[in-house]
């Protein structure tokens, strides 16, 4: 069976710009709607973090007013409890990209504080995209885009088309003020070209390998995509 391989956060906080470490992790559907659509067409999901701890969930994104009510809740959160993989991830370090036809990066606020520095995480993306295979990453994802860069400091996704949480969804969470630097922002300061959609509305943007989404609800539509290249 092919594997597609999801590099997740192994943060449990996000440490905001007064020190505050506030809760959080990987985001519920960013995880569950592409783990659906990659298994139901027949891919193994494995998990990598660093250091292969198990990934935490960030508990706001298993509430009922982000999952379209408590249906839609109950649905996430059955989805994550079947997803077998998520207990037992294997350590970043110790993957071999030649096993996976595809990369995928969940998102949260979890991977603005560890992927976003995380160097090894920084050289599998690069080696991802020159390799050619699908490489996906939603939302806050992207932050682990800044950790791919050569000695010069140059940042290998410099000049790519790439969609990510806005600075407009991050004043709407109520996290703009409060954080150390936005992602958004950081990118574009990164020479990453940010194709801006509307808020928490779908937004997938290809550029060759590299597929990105912008919020949650661009996760299925960026899974969809995967597989249309995958085919």
């Amino acid at each position: 069976m092919p594997k597609i391989l999801f590099v997740m956060t192994g943060a449990d906080h996000w440490t905001l710009a007064d020190g505050t470490k506030h809760p959080t992790g990987f985001w519920a559907e960013e995880a569950a709607a592409p783990y659906e659509a990659f298994t139901a067409a027949g891919y193994e999901v494995v998990v990598a973090t660093p250091g292969g701890v198990v990934p935490t969930v960030d508990k706001s994104s298993l509430a009922p007013e982000v999952n379209g009510g408590q249906e839609g809740a109950d649905k996430i959160a059955a989805t994550l409890d079947s997803f077998i993989a998520l207990q037992r991830p294997v350590r970043l370090d110790d993957v071999d990209l030649a096993d996976y036809a595809a990369v995928f990066y969940p998102g949260g606020h979890g991977p603005m504080e560890d992927l976003a520095v995380d160097a090894t995480s920084g050289r599998l993306l690069t080696e991802a995209l020159r390799s050619g295979r699908p490489l996906a990453v939603v939302c806050h994802g992207p932050a682990a885009l800044l950790a791919a860069t050569d000695a010069d400091g140059a940042n290998a996704f410099a000049g790519y088309r790439v969609a990510a949480f806005t600075n407009d969804e991050e004043t709407q969470s109520g996290f703009a003020d409060k954080a150390k630097w936005l992602l958004e922002s950081r990118l574009v300061e990164a020479g990453i070209d940010v194709r801006v959609g509307e808020p928490w509305a779908p937004n997938v943007v290809a550029d060759r390998n590299l597929i990105t989404g912008q919020n949650p609800a661009s996760s299925a539509p960026l899974a969809a995509e995967v597989l249309k290249t995958l085919r």
